[in-house]
């Protein structure tokens, strides 16, 4: 199974299911209250597709938007929070790829999207 991840800035309710619909077929989300982990499921052609919003990830300003399944809508991260941002209108980060589980994290540099542009970062 392949996923995506990446942080949404002080997602707004309703906001990933308006964004999503454009891009998954059959989208089950209710992220009219994003103040708690919410679980959902959408078809991404014949695939099923789970999706979890996990609130106040890294600090309470962030989100962490993830989307399982054996097809994606994208074929990488970067994508997937490139499409965000036009859609959102907010911050969006996402990891270059680079990170294996069990390595340290601490110098890691994340993409960052926003209205400065597509920038490498540290995420502090």
């Amino acid at each position: 199974m392949k996923d995506l991840e990446i942080y949404i800035r002080d997602l707004e309710s309703g906001a990933v299911c308006r964004w999503l619909e454009s891009h998954v077929e059959q989208l089950v989300l209710d992220d009219g209250d994003v103040s708690s982990v919410i679980k959902g499921s959408a078809r991404f052609g014949e695939d099923r597709l789970k999706i979890t919003l996990y609130p106040q990830a890294f600090g309470k300003r962030y989100t962490s938007l993830i989307i399982e399944g054996e097809r994606l809508p994208w074929s990488a991260d970067l994508d997937c929070a490139r499409s965000a941002w036009r859609a959102l209108d907010t911050e969006i980060r996402c990891s270059p790829g680079e990170w294996k589980e069990g390595e340290s994290a601490e110098d890691e540099k994340w993409w960052r999207l926003d209205n400065r542009g597509e920038q490498l970062v540290v995420w502090n």
